[in-house]
């Protein structure tokens, strides 16, 4: 409501002068409904005139305010191993020419317990959940990592 009593504020200076910054915007837009009107006629005189000497900035957040959403892409089985390969090859001790979906951690890469609780700690990073250290010693390939992280994301091919 505050947002709206603002914009006719400035819609009913003049564009020309009117410059808010985004500070000032911050500032009245979360004012209280009362308070934002006493500025609005404080920035436009007590008669209702312009005022001469102030010099408000007008800028696009007024002028059209629109609440956006965003979210993630939808995750499928692709992109989870996408982005798990990506995760293991950026990790130092992991060689990315030796990297295959189906390499044990231990066996073929030659990482010991710590880079492991290292890696499952990446992953929890990376796609935003925690995953129990019981559940996480079971977890040896890529593809162990990909199938868990599916299945607790229900995504399905």
């Amino acid at each position: 409501m505050a947002a709206r009593i603002l914009a006719r504020c400035v819609r009913s200076l003049n564009p020309r002068l009117a410059v808010l910054s985004r500070s000032h915007v911050a500032a009245l837009s979360s004012a209280p409904l009362g308070r934002s009107r006493s500025l609005c006629l404080r920035a436009r005189g007590h008669s209702g005139h312009r005022p001469a000497l102030t010099q408000i900035q007008y800028s696009s957040p007024l002028v059209s305010q629109l609440r956006q959403y965003g979210d993630l892409p939808p995750l499928t089985i692709d992109s989870i191993r996408d982005r798990v390969l990506y995760v293991l090859k950026l990790y130092d001790k992991i060689n990315p020419e030796k990297l295959q979906v189906s390499s044990h951690f231990m066996k073929d890469l030659g990482l010991d317990s710590l880079d492991q609780v290292e890696i499952i700690m990446a992953m929890e990073d990376e796609f935003g959940f925690e995953i129990p250290d019981a559940e996480a010693e079971k977890l040896m390939t890529p593809e162990e990592i990909v199938q868990y992280i599916a299945d607790k994301k229900d995504v399905y091919e």
